[in-house]
């Protein structure tokens, strides 16, 4: 799937046997008045994803000709492409493959070594005809309708390793002109910290990040099945992380009844009436949700 410039949404089908099916349906957006989406959803057979590239702040080196956008486009790709030639493999290791193609697409002319080297965050579910594949890597959450209860699998290591940086900012009163300066000191050490241990772990030039993900296996049949599941971005779970305006079965219902155009439409809604809410240094940010939906059992 190409990167979306403005909002777009998308609905697929795919049968698994003679009774089961996953209905597949996604949008994705940048913020008002930016072209340019650095998130990314795709659909790839049995396997559906949604990339969310890092944005790089303004006057910030990444020893990269390559940005956000270029990145998730090229991981995508290559997520598809080991998909497609290791259908059994397990997620991580796909991923894993996918890092290292993209490392070598980049050429000779990036700094992969670079701190601030292009990145993106993973959140991937396969079908695999009677259960679920997943596998999560930072701040993109996925939210599970199974056994008739609504949970979430998130990895909180990137909140975790950058709570204090985020306190260190705030702590500085708006208009200072000391409080640019410690917000570039907090995007350095957050950039020191990717991919390290006790930090956070992403999916940039190094394959071995792959084998940090938080994954699993859920059921497709009997009573513990998987119903619904929502793949999100940051932008998109903001409502319930940030805004609190939704709780996590609140924003499937809303996403399967409405549709993920008009859960997209709530967080813009909630980025301008709400700003104090939000953590992140941007007022707007790019928001994707794929939402899957699987049939009940046959006779």
């Amino acid at each position: 799937m190409r990167p979306p410039t403005t909002s777009v949404a998308a609905e697929a089908t795919r049968v698994v046997g003679a009774a089961r099916t996953m209905r597949v349906r996604s949008a994705s957006a940048p913020p008002p008045g930016r072209p340019a989406n650095e998130d990314l959803v795709f659909q790839f057979g049995p396997l559906v994803g949604v990339l969310d590239g890092a944005s790089v702040p303004e006057g910030f080196d990444t020893g990269c000709v390559h940005g956000p956008a270029w990145y998730v486009r090229h991981l995508a790709a290559r997520l598809g492409l080991a998909e497609a030639v290791r259908p059994t493999a397990t997620l991580m290791s796909n991923l894993a493959a996918a890092v290292l193609a993209v490392r070598a697409d980049h050429g000779d002319e990036c700094d992969l070594d670079h701190p601030g080297t292009p990145s993106s965050t993973v959140c991937l579910l396969r079908d695999g005809g009677d259960h679920l594949d997943y596998l999560v890597l930072c701040d993109s959450p996925l939210v599970l309708d199974a056994g008739g209860r609504v949970s979430v699998v998130t990895d909180d290591r990137l909140d975790a390793a950058t709570a204090e940086l985020r306190s260190m900012v705030a702590a500085v009163p708006a208009g200072s002109a000391d409080r640019l300066t410690r917000f570039r000191q907090a995007v350095g050490m957050q950039r020191e910290r990717m991919n390290r241990t006790h930090g956070y772990w992403v999916a940039a030039a190094d394959p071995d990040a792959a084998f940090h993900a938080v994954t699993g296996t859920l059921p497709l049949r009997g009573p513990g099945a998987v119903r619904r599941a929502a793949l999100l971005s940051d932008g998109a779970s903001a409502l319930v992380e940030q805004f609190g305006l939704l709780d996590w079965a609140g924003l499937l219902d809303v996403a399967t009844a409405e549709g993920p155009g008009a859960l997209l439409d709530r967080v813009r809604a909630a980025e301008r009436d709400h700003p104090d809410r939000l953590r992140r240094h941007k007022p707007a940010d790019d928001a994707s949700v794929v939402l899957c939906e699987f049939d009940a059992e046959g006779p």
